[in-house]
């Protein structure tokens, strides 16, 4: 069974962070709030503990506290930052407001021997970010580093296995931080680095196997990381009693559907149902303008889509009664609670009929979007489905800025692909969030060759982003600039000006709609 890591939030953006750096040293782990409880914790029987920084000040009324019996667990326990600040309170050491905090690169100085610090130089460069600081030690803990405002920077309790330091290692500034981590992982705690690739696999397919049995199980594909690394999983796990549904909208990347029938069919051998619905999807969208509007239609309709398959494949009592769903685990995190067993309405669909009812199957809903990019490699999925950067659910409807015609489809899905085609070559594809072309839906004059023209702009979008909630736009080379450019010209009909958007998140967002 593998073993597991608690990371107690205490309200700021660093749980997730700790989290995903705790598995990158191959140790499972688990974000639970600061309200849980010793007997809730010793229930779940974790292998160590750690506490998260936070926004709050251990003095402030209210402030998130912890249950102090979990000390008394036995069980190792990591305090950082603010964490590291409640430990000191709750033990008996001293927390003061020196009206001198400390905030972003701060040399951090070693004393002694040290467990979290094995083998460490004298000084190293660390990352602060607090207000008050531990001003004594509670008893029992040795000082092992200080900070120029911070005379507790790290404190440790070598017999009850009771660390804290006051800078946060999960962050890339701080020189060695990984290492700390590792070393209160597999030293303190003495846990094995175990989490891998293929454990994942192995754990996921043997969960699905339990929870599906004989019965039969749907997936909409929708040409995304999440669905299709969530269907790999499920097709090793039950073969051929997965059924996959692609609904084609008329509104997707270049080729996509023929390399999703490619990679299921002939690579997974698995049945897939190639719903061809562009001409319904483009009726629809006639005449439409409005984002919310062309939003609703394109979800609502392919609700439809999935539906009749449903419905075709429920004839005589015999139909699927699980559906997948690609649920991460930041979408478990953000919810604040896990989901029903029973579903009725799902976001990677949209939302299906109350009459349509399927028991979920979410064997994503443990891992983070790297985790699901590096499973899906280890699955044999095709690196172009694997890092393929993130696509809106209306697909190119809301790329179009208006209406959206099947000509202006067919324009943006080709000057899509030139500019994804140039980024991939210039070697940038991966580091860039995403990059994609908008075609906003009037005509500017051109002269090509020895006439005039009246066309449509292309917009190149590409920015840069750890997570969506922010992004800047990319500096592309001006060499590559000019090659999109030049391409979109002479390679797409029905484009004769090319544009570049300079704008970041915020003001604006990464769409265009």
């Amino acid at each position: 069974m593998t073993q597991n890591v608690l990371v107690v939030d205490f309200g700021a953006q660093y749980a997730q962070l700790i989290a995903r750096r705790v598995r990158e040293a191959h140790v499972y782990s688990e974000i639970v709030q600061s309200t849980i409880s010793a007997d809730e914790v010793r229930a779940k029987a974790p292998a160590a503990i750690i506490l998260s920084g936070g926004p709050k000040s251990v003095y402030e009324v209210p402030a998130p506290s912890l249950d102090p019996a979990i000390y008394e667990l036995g069980i190792p326990v990591l305090g950082i930052c603010y964490g590291a600040q409640l430990m000191a309170q709750q033990l008996g050491g001293d927390v003061a407001n020196t009206g001198v905090g400390e905030y972003g690169r701060t040399t951090l100085t070693r004393h002694g021997t040290s467990v979290l610090m094995d083998e460490w130089p004298q000084s190293v460069t660390c990352w602060m970010s607090h207000g008050d600081a531990i001003a004594t030690a509670p008893d029992g803990f040795v000082v092992t580093g200080s900070s120029p405002e911070g005379p507790v920077a790290v404190m440790e309790d070598v017999a009850r296995r009771l660390h804290a330091v006051q800078f946060h290692p999960e962050v890339a500034h701080t020189e060695r931080g990984q290492d700390l981590l590792a070393n209160f992982l597999h030293h303190v705690a003495g846990i094995p680095p175990t989490w891998t690739n293929t454990s994942i696999i192995e754990d996921r397919v043997a969960a699905i196997r339990a929870q599906v049995g004989t019965e039969k199980v749907l997936c909409a594909l929708s040409g995304g990381v999440d669905s299709a690394v969530a269907a790999a999983l499920v097709t090793k796990a039950v073969g051929k009693q997965l059924t996959c549904v692609f609904v084609d909208t008329g509104l997707m990347r270049k080729d996509e559907g023929e390399q999703i029938e490619e990679t299921f069919t002939r690579q997974f051998g698995v049945e897939l149902i190639h719903v061809k619905a562009q001409d319904r999807f483009f009726d629809a969208l006639a005449g439409v303008i409005d984002p919310e509007e062309k939003r609703k239609i394109i979800g609502e309709l392919f609700i439809r889509e999935f539906e009749t398959v449903a419905r075709e494949l429920g004839q005589g009592g015999d139909g699927p009664r699980f559906l997948v769903q690609g649920t991460l685990y930041p979408d478990v995190i953000e919810s604040g609670s896990g989901h029903a067993a029973n579903i009725k309405s799902h976001h990677n669909v949209g939302g299906l009929p109350e009459d349509l009812s399927f028991d979920l199957v979410e064997p994503l809903r443990n891992l983070f979007k790297d985790e699901v990019r590096h499973v899906g490699e280890e699955l044999g999925l095709p690196a172009e489905i694997v890092w393929r950067q993130p696509f809106p659910g209306p697909g190119l409807g809301v790329r179009i800025v208006g209406e959206v015609t099947r000509e202006r489809a067919e324009i943006l899905r080709n000057a899509d692909y030139v500019v994804v085609d140039e980024i991939k070559k210039a070697g940038l594809y991966r580091e860039l969030w995403q990059s994609f072309a908008v075609l906003p839906a009037v005509r500017t004059v051109g002269v090509m060759g020895d006439g005039r023209t009246y066309a449509y702009p292309i917009i190149i979008r590409a920015v840069t982003s750890d997570d969506a909630m922010t992004a800047d736009w990319a500096r592309l080379p001006y060499d590559v600039i000019e090659k999109i450019a030049n391409r979109l010209i002479r390679e797409v009909d029905g484009v004769n000006r090319v544009a570049l958007d300079v704008t970041s998140k915020p003001p604006g967002t990464i769409e265009w709609e």
